[in-house]
């Protein structure tokens, strides 16, 4: 995930969850330890498109939607596959061997946030650092035949101070980015959440 969407996913999360409408680019780059030109450059199109107001030195976010709209078009969910198998386990026991410290994404991510699935889903996504791969390559082992059912994702450095899973602003982003038919019940269901907590 590129700096600027670990930006985007801040806002987001703060706005969603905690109600908060205003930030400083100054106060973001000393929390993410980025240059004031990474914030200003993250801030650019959403402002272009109206998603962000500035406001002198501080900025709104002023229309939720739009920002998690583009933030989910221009992800790049593949681009982050650190390792990808096949698993011969059902899948709830595939999300029971994850590593310590990994985080569940997609639609296991979604599963927790949401209590019951809005549908069954046959590939498990884990968030893990990239120095953990060989433990999960040890857990998961190489499998040529499809189809592959667990994926490993690279973990950004700012994703496990959020909490014990995925936030639900990033479940909805992860599972517009997949193809399989039932992806866009979940971002559907994830959808309906995020409103409720802005209504």
């Amino acid at each position: 995930m590129k700096k600027i969407e670990t930006v985007w996913h801040h806002i987001l999360v703060e706005r969603v969850t905690e109600q908060r409408f205003q930030w400083t680019q100054q106060a973001l780059a000393r929390r993410f330890g980025y240059s004031l030109s990474t914030i200003h450059h993250a801030l650019r199109v959403p402002t272009e498109v109206g998603a962000i107001r500035k406001t002198g030195k501080a900025f709104v976010l002023h229309d939720v939607k739009k920002l998690l709209y583009y933030w989910a078009s221009v992800r790049n969910l593949s681009r982050d596959v650190l390792y990808a198998t096949t698993t011969d386990a059902p899948i709830r026991e595939i999300e029971a061997l994850a590593l310590p410290g990994s985080l569940y994404g997609a639609y296991s991510a979604a599963r927790r946030l949401l209590g019951e699935p809005p549908a069954d889903y046959s590939t498990v996504y884990f968030y893990i650092a990239p120095q953990e791969l060989a433990a999960f390559r040890r857990r998961f082992p190489p499998v040529s035949r499809p189809p592959v059912n667990t994926v490993a994702l690279k973990m950004p450095p700012t994703l496990p101070s959020y909490g014990p899973t995925t936030t639900l602003v990033q479940a909805f982003v992860d599972c517009w980015n997949l193809a399989d038919w039932y992806a866009r019940e979940f971002t559907r269901v994830l959808e309906e959440r995020i409103d409720a907590l802005l209504s």
